[in-house]
């Protein structure tokens, strides 16, 4: 069995988070969470709802400020960054969000291109001819670049976000639960095209999930998250033998087992 119960060293880590501990009024969400995401490999956290999967993406990108604890990302710390370095630091992130999230008033190639033109100055007519290119990578259809979201399945608007999340040639990807929402068939397209995007590019990619058939598909490495830290981490072919109770009954999906259900009366 692996674990990561050690604080993680930053040899050869493109993101590295010691000891973080965050929490809203008396619920504790993260209580010394410790992961290294290695340089260029896929690394997903599983974990049921609620055990602050989505608040560990929050403080690594500066959305929310940890209580306690250090984030580095190539070595630095990412809370000492401002000004322009702190923008220079978010441009190294994409992300897929859980819903696509998408502007409705926005076509599907204005969607792709926003980050291009609203943060990094790139010319509409040059982000054009990048969205559609990265709308090719995904599987798209060139006349799909001039519809609306609403126009879209979920599938398709599931590509386009794929799309946008690498418009730019991101460092890094964060995907939170990529397949939320799809059919079995829809997920593993979603699954595959995350694997073919990022997959021999040397990206490094950070996802959050609680689907297993997803994780195992696109994670070299697997770490599970329960009451705010770590209690397993390892390569993705170890899961089924992790020799840890919680994870075996996560996996499976019983009910019965040492996670217990919080039940409000």
């Amino acid at each position: 069995m692996e674990s990561a119960a050690s604080v993680p060293e930053n040899n050869g880590a493109k993101i590295v988070i010691k000891g973080v501990k965050k929490r809203f009024g008396p619920k504790v969400v993260l209580d010394g969470l410790d992961l290294a995401v290695p340089k260029g490999q896929s690394l997903v956290i599983i974990g049921g709802s609620g055990t602050g999967k989505s608040v560990t993406i929050k403080c690594v990108l500066g959305i929310l400020k940890p209580d306690a604890g250090q984030i580095l990302v190539d070595g630095e710390d990412t809370a000492k960054l401002r000004g322009n370095a702190r923008d220079a630091y978010l441009r190294k992130f994409g992300m897929l969000f859980q819903g696509a999230a998408l502007f409705d008033s926005m076509t599907v190639w204005e969607n792709v291109a926003f980050g291009l033109i609203q943060g990094r100055g790139v010319g509409r007519k040059k982000a054009r001819d990048i969205a559609f290119e990265k709308l090719t990578k995904v599987g798209l259809a060139a006349d799909v670049g001039g519809l609306y979201p609403s126009e879209l399945s979920g599938g398709m608007q599931k590509r386009v976000g794929l799309a946008r999340a690498i418009a730019a040639d991101p460092e890094i990807i964060f995907f939170d639960e990529p397949t939320t929402g799809l059919d079995p068939i829809m997920s593993d397209v979603i699954n595959n095209l995350i694997v073919d995007t990022v997959r021999g590019t040397g990206t490094t990619t950070l996802s959050i999930t609680h689907d297993l058939v997803s994780a195992r598909k696109i994670a070299d490495r697997i770490a599970m998250l329960y009451k705010g830290k770590i209690i397993w981490e390892g390569p993705t072919a170890e899961i089924d033998h992790s020799g840890n109770p919680y994870v075996d009954q996560f996996i499976h999906g019983r009910a019965e087992g040492p996670i217990k259900m919080e039940v409000k009366a």
